[in-house]
């Protein structure tokens, strides 16, 4: 009997890819016609490379994969870049607020890990930060907390900008209460 090579070594060869991804929500949401209930699927999609850059997406389809395709599709073309310091932490600390969503992000140092919860774990996680400490302080809706943080992210100064508006010099220590979004929609808007 003759057997396929390509069966031994799990089909073809894996291609690498230039982002990671990860499904944050999958939701089945119906709209009311005339003729019923039309049934579609989102998908609430982060990718990012783990080395300061990231993307937020959501999808939208009849079904789940071709959702979760769309959001992977759209979240590549939503990529940021941002800075970290030393490859592992944010420059300075951050509060966000987007819509009843609001987001305390602080730098921590070397070996503190990603304290994060839920979504926001996730998005940090993607985006190459390895010691961070985030809190949650408004709802814990999902996608609120997601856009909050990429926002978070979107906004972050570069580290010798933040420096020079305090007037230090070649100081290692991470710089806290620098920047508050207080008031403001992360997203732009209100």
């Amino acid at each position: 009997m003759y057997k396929r090579q390509d069966r031994k070594q799990g089909g073809a060869p894996r291609v690498p890819q230039e982002f990671d991804e990860k499904v944050i929500r999958i939701s089945r949401v119906t709209k009311k016609t005339k003729g019923g209930n039309n049934m579609s699927f989102t998908a609430l999609v982060v990718v990012g490379d783990r080395k300061g850059r990231v993307g937020v997406a959501l999808g939208k389809a009849k079904d789940v994969m071709n959702a979760i395709k769309k959001g992977v599709k759209r979240g590549k073309k939503t990529v940021i870049t941002f800075p970290l310091v030393d490859n592992r932490t944010i420059p300075h600390e951050l509060t966000v607020k987007y819509g009843a969503a609001k987001l305390l992000l602080k730098p921590a140092p070397s070996g503190t890990g990603v304290i994060a919860g839920g979504a926001v774990r996730a998005i940090l996680e993607l985006a190459g930060i390895k010691d961070i400490v985030s809190k949650i302080l408004g709802t814990n809706n999902k996608m609120s907390n997601v856009i909050a943080t990429f926002a978070a992210l979107k906004i972050m100064k570069k580290t010798v900008a933040v420096k020079n508006a305090l007037g230090q010099t070649n100081s290692t220590k991470p710089i806290n209460g620098i920047i508050s979004t207080q008031g403001q929609s992360a997203m732009g808007g209100k």
